[in-house]
C-alpha cells in the first residue's frame, strides 16, 4: 500500500497550562495507604508547616479524624494530623509517592473531604504521560504510533483540564479519562515517545482539541455528531484503517489499531493525527510549563 501523505501545519504558540496536572486517585475513602521510596514530608498546606515524616518504604494508614483532623499510623505509631489538607513530598526529588498499589511520580496530597478521605497525584504533565501512554498502547507497537498515542494524550490532558475541578482535581486515572497507572508500567520506547514529543499538542481555531481516541473503529471511524450529538469539525468519520480488528470502543478520533497499521505504511506521528482530526493545527506548549 502507498504511504498516506498529508500536507501538515505547525503553529509554535505558547498556552499556559499549571506546571502539574492534579489526578485523583481515591475520593470517598475511609482508610487508605501511602508510602514514599525516599524519606519525605507531610505538610499542612494551609500553613506550609510539616505535621509528619514519612520513613522511606515504611506504609502508612491515612484514616479521617472529624472533618479538619487525620489520623497517621504506621509500625513506629500514630500521629493526629491538625489539618485537613497535606502533601506527602519527598526530599529527594527523584524519589516516588506510593498508593493504590502503584508507585508514581511527583507529590501526593492527602484531603479529608467530608469524613472521607480522597488522595491526588500532583506530577509534571510529561512525567503524568509517561504513566498513560504505556497503559493506554502497548509499548511494542511502533515508535510513530506510540508518539502519536503522546500527542493526542497530551493534548487530551490539556483540553480537559479542570474537568473535576469540583473535586479538587484535574484528571481521574481511569477510561473516564485516560488510564494513569504511574512508574511501574514506564518503559524506554514510551518514555522516549512523550520525550520526542515533548510538549507537542493539537489545536483547532487556536484552542486545544478534545483529542477522543479509542482501541479501533472497524473500517471506518464515527463523527461526533454520530457518536453525541455534537457536531466537532475535527472529529469526523474518516477511515480507521483497522479493518483487520473488531471494533472496540466509542469509534471516534483516532484508533489506535489504526494508528499503529498507518505508522507500519510508513506514516510519522503527525500523518496519523492529521488522518483522524480534521483541518488541525500543531503547537508547542512554553517549556517553563511542562517541564
Amino acid at each position: 500500500m502507498k504511504r498516506f501523505i498529508l500536507s501538515i501545519c505547525f503553529i509554535f504558540v505558547f498556552i499556559l497550562p499549571s506546571y502539574a496536572i492534579k489526578i485523583g486517585l481515591y475520593t470517598g475513602q475511609q482508610s487508605v495507604m501511602v508510602s514514599a521510596s525516599d524519606e519525605a514530608q507531610m505538610i499542612d498546606v494551609k500553613t506550609n508547616k510539616q505535621v509528619c515524616v514519612i520513613r522511606k518504604m515504611l506504609m502508612y494508614e491515612i484514616t479521617p479524624l472529624e472533618d479538619d483532623k487525620m489520623i497517621v499510623r504506621s509500625n513506629w505509631g500514630q500521629c493526629t494530623v491538625y489539618t485537613n489538607n497535606a502533601v506527602i513530598k519527598p526530599l529527594n526529588q527523584e524519589a516516588c509517592v506510593f498508593t493504590k498499589g502503584n508507585w508514581y511520580r511527583g507529590i501526593l496530597r492527602v484531603e479529608n473531604r467530608n469524613n472521607s478521605i480522597s488522595v491526588i497525584n500532583d506530577v509534571c504533565l510529561e512525567n503524568y504521560l509517561q504513566g498513560v501512554v504505556p497503559a493506554e498502547m502497548p509499548s511494542s507497537w511502533e515508535k510513530e504510533a506510540l508518539k502519536a498515542q503522546a500527542i493526542a494524550a497530551r493534548t487530551y490532558a490539556i483540553a480537559n483540564y479542570g474537568k473535576h475541578a469540583k473535586e479538587g482535581f484535574d484528571l481521574v486515572d481511569t477510561q473516564t479519562d485516560q488510564v494513569y497507572l504511574g512508574v511501574k508500567t514506564e518503559t524506554e520506547s514510551t518514555n522516549n515517545a512523550v520525550l520526542e514529543t515533548a510538549g507537542m499538542i493539537m489545536t483547532y481555531d487556536n484552542k486545544p482539541i478534545s483529542a477522543m481516541y479509542c482501541s479501533s473503529a472497524g473500517g471506518q471511524t464515527i463523527s461526533a455528531l454520530q457518536s453525541w450529538g455534537n457536531d466537532i469539525p475535527y472529529l469526523q468519520a474518516v477511515p480507521s484503517y483497522d479493518d483487520n480488528v473488531q471494533k472496540m470502543g466509542h469509534g471516534t478520533g483516532m484508533t489506535q489499531h489504526g494508528a499503529r497499521n498507518l505508522a507500519k505504511m510508513g506514516n510519522d506521528a503527525y500523518q496519523i493525527l492529521t488522518h483522524f482530526y480534521n483541518n488541525i493545527h500543531f503547537a508547542k506548549l512554553n517549556p517553563v510549563y511542562y517541564k
